[in-house]
């Protein structure tokens, strides 16, 4: 475990990253395509194709907006529910989406959703109780270019990890509900959870972002928890150069979601730390303490 960062009234421990630069140089590139995967199994699909993309290999069906669907029901269903003290809700798409406006542009319907408690709209309500407008907010550059990924006038991604929102909620921030929900709220824990319900009914209509990639050896590709970016070259067939930056990358940087996140969390309410995690998702653990706590 490494020391995460520095945040006024919380102590962050995370797991050490996988050194998996090293663990891929040297290897045949079809065996690296089909390693990562095995080694990342969250979102492994959407790891996949970025591999295969960047490095210029056929694409095999891996169900990529499956799994994003997979990943959507199971935090909306399971485990926010049951963070939040609620019994867990029915996990098919049909039954979250059950009450979800069908006239996105109409405020109103947004507001009795979250009081029929209905679907997801359960979900969000309890969460509305708990964070206030305003309350654990991070409001930074949106991941909505793919090429933004540092350099973007260049038209090429340095696949460095900045503080922008390589997140969900970015994906669908232009969706009218999300608008709305960023302007009653903020870009907060209601918004963010919200993203994963619009996110959900965008990918069944199969409305989610095409990955991108060039002959340059780079790729980027949509999953559960924002866009993963791989650069990756080989000579002969062999691994010559890889990097891999994860949504996660960029939620833990300095001034990125969770900094900021926590750092707009009210003292009163750090205890509400972990779940603001949990909704925040990233893939690597994160252990949280209040710093007036023991460990």
């Amino acid at each position: 475990m490494s020391r995460g960062p520095h945040i006024p009234g919380f102590h962050l421990q995370l797991d050490d990253p996988l050194p998996i630069e090293k663990l891929v140089i040297g290897k045949p590139a079809e065996e690296v395509a089909e390693l990562i995967p095995r080694v990342f199994n969250l979102c492994a699909a959407a790891q996949a194709e970025a591999v295969r993309l960047a490095l210029g290999l056929p694409q095999i069906p891996l169900g990529r907006d499956q799994e994003i669907r997979r990943e959507h029901r199971l935090r909306l269903a399971i485990i926010l529910p049951t963070r939040l003290g609620m019994a867990p809700l029915p996990p098919e798409r049909a039954a979250l989406l059950a009450g979800m406006p069908e006239d996105a542009n109409d405020p109103s319907g947004f507001e009795n959703w979250l009081q029929s408690g209905r679907g997801a709209g359960a979900v969000l309500a309890r969460v509305a109780a708990l964070f206030a407008p305003g309350e654990a907010c991070a409001e930074l550059p949106l991941m909505q270019d793919d090429f933004a990924w540092g350099t973007p006038a260049s038209g090429t991604p340095t696949f460095e990890a900045p503080a922008v929102d390589n997140s969900v909620a970015a994906r669908q921030a232009a969706h009218p509900l999300m608008r709305y929900v960023f302007e009653r709220w903020g870009p907060g824990p209601l918004w963010r959870v919200l993203a994963r319900v619009v996110d959900l009914a965008q990918s069944a209509a199969e409305n989610l972002p095409v990955s991108a990639s060039s002959q340059g050896g780079w790729a980027i590709v949509p999953a559960a928890r924002g866009r993963y970016g791989v650069r990756a070259r080989h000579i002969g067939g062999v691994i010559t150069e890889f990097e891999r930056v994860t949504p996660t990358d960029h939620l833990l940087a300095p001034g990125g979601v969770l900094e900021t996140s926590l750092a707009n969390l009210p003292a009163q309410k750090h205890n509400l730390a972990p779940l603001l995690i949990d909704i925040l998702d990233p893939c690597r653990p994160i252990m949280v303490q209040r710093e007036m706590e023991n460990a």
